[in-house]
């Protein structure tokens, strides 16, 4: 009995009371770093996915992670009782690229910089990270950038063949980087990022495309911007 009693009196001693003003301010600064890294990911970003959307994400995932911080560092309890529930959660998003995965670790180190109350080390941390992924994107800019994703699917062949196509559309486009190739017994599909200087070369490479193999489905994404 004492026992017990002497453990409830330890759980209970862990809890501390959280200021409502400085919970604020730091909440407020997670959603302000993490709709700039949004902003920073959509502008220098590679993903193949949508950015916009994707970006749209990073504000509730700090200021959610924030918020189980804030409240879990208040008590051991409660930080026992979070391990559990997340024994038993399955997250079930696919993560394609290791691009979207860094940027998803950022916003979730906003959130946990914010919720240990350390608002100092996180804005120097995140303004030094913003700096180097902006230099990096000017280091970039002074190479030939790829300006647009193209996507072939069809039933797997001899003209669906990786070379060929390869040799299509490196003859019609600058800087071709195979990105991704999944193949199956009966399916291919292939994506690549592309440097395209006009619309017409896109027109044309895509005729060429399609002369290998009328069934192929061809998907163009664009992403630099293309002149006409």
């Amino acid at each position: 009995m004492e026992k017990n009693q002497s453990l409830l009196e330890f759980f209970a001693a862990q809890n501390a009371e959280i200021g409502i003003v400085g919970f604020l301010i730091n909440f407020l600064l997670a959603a302000v770093l993490s709709f700039i890294l949004s902003r920073i990911y959509i502008r220098f970003g590679n993903s193949l996915s949508n950015r916009e959307i994707f970006g749209r994400n990073f504000v509730l995932l700090s200021m959610t992670t924030m918020l189980i911080i804030t409240i879990v560092k208040s008590s051991l309890a409660l930080s026992l009782g979070l391990v559990g529930a997340l024994s038993i959660i399955r997250f079930r998003a696919a993560i394609k690229e290791p691009e979207e995965l860094s940027y998803l670790f950022l916003a979730i180190a906003i959130g946990l910089g914010m919720g240990a109350n350390q608002p100092l080390i996180t804005i120097i941390a995140f303004a030094v990270m913003a700096v180097v992924l902006a230099a990096r994107k000017f280091v970039r800019d002074k190479e030939p950038e790829a300006n647009l994703y193209v996507t072939i699917s069809g039933i797997r062949s001899d003209e669906l063949a990786l070379p060929r196509v390869l040799e299509v559309i490196g003859g019609h486009a600058h800087n071709v980087r195979l990105r991704r190739f999944d193949e199956t017994e009966k399916l291919v599909e292939v994506s690549f990022q592309a440097q395209f200087q006009t619309a017409n070369k896109v027109n044309t490479c895509v005729r060429r495309l399609r002369d290998l193999h009328e069934g192929m489905k061809i998907s163009l994404v664009d992403d630099r911007g293309i002149s006409a």
